[in-house]
């Protein structure tokens, strides 16, 4: 399929909060069957697609593990939610008729491939949707930083991170009402003013690669088809 898209090749960054909707907790099937139509609206564009998805509607370590659960296991766990939110995206958009793969950095081989990069990037060419589970594979990291770290390793040209928001503010809109919205940042800006855009390991990781990061609201109907057709959408954040 010819590309209609501004990029050829882009990794979107999904929270797990985003597959529950208005829920606290789990997959609101609502929820994640609009999430993967937005996503066929971007796939029918020709672009060459991998998705990264946290876990946090299922299990977010430093809320829920108390004092029984030791920070390392607490990790991996939410590791295997991301892979538990991968298969449901994976089922979603199959059903679309969206080729998908999952591969995820811990290993489960009668679910999922174990991620490599070669084998990824293959898929891609092939018209795949490579959905990336399993973090990093490695405790103490984010999903966020897994998705740069994918995102360098694929070689895409953009890092498209939906949130709940429409870009990324001077302070939060929904408790600051003088809250100003940059259209566009510096990757060391977002750092020094702790932006919490992502952690500061994912935004030097995308600095030193000089990969640009659009920040953007998912609940907007069209907005990540729009993203990777190069539509201005949301928060642009660069090296200079």
């Amino acid at each position: 399929m010819p590309s209609t898209t501004k990029y050829k090749r882009v990794l979107l960054k999904l929270s797990g909060e985003s597959l529950c909707g208005e829920s606290e907790h789990g997959i609101k099937p609502e929820a994640l069957s609009s999430i993967v139509a937005e996503i066929k609206k971007a796939f029918d564009q020709g672009v060459q697609l991998g998705i990264v998805v946290g876990g946090g509607n299922i299990w977010r370590g430093e809320q829920h593990r108390g004092e029984a659960i030791g920070r390392v296991t607490a990790d991996y766990m939410g590791m295997l939610a991301t892979i538990m939110n991968a298969l449901a995206l994976q089922d979603a958009l199959e059903q679309l008729g969206v080729p998908t793969r999952v591969q995820t950095a811990v290993e489960i081989n009668k679910l999922a491939e174990s991620y490599i990069r070669r084998r990824s990037i293959r898929h891609l060419e092939k018209g795949r949707v490579v959905i990336f589970a399993g973090g990093t594979g490695n405790p103490y990291f984010t999903t966020d930083t897994a998705a740069a770290l994918r995102a360098v390793e694929i070689e895409a040209e953009v890092l498209l991170k939906a949130t709940k928001v429409d870009g990324v503010y001077s302070a939060d809109p929904k408790k600051d009402k003088a809250a100003q919205k940059f259209e566009t940042l510096t990757f060391m800006d977002s750092i020094q003013k702790r932006l919490k855009v992502m952690d500061a390991t994912a935004l030097t990781l995308c600095m030193e690669n000089q990969l640009p990061v659009v920040v953007f609201d998912l609940a907007v109907k069209g907005n990540i088809a729009r993203a990777v057709a190069g539509q201005k959408v949301g928060t642009l954040i660069v090296t200079e």
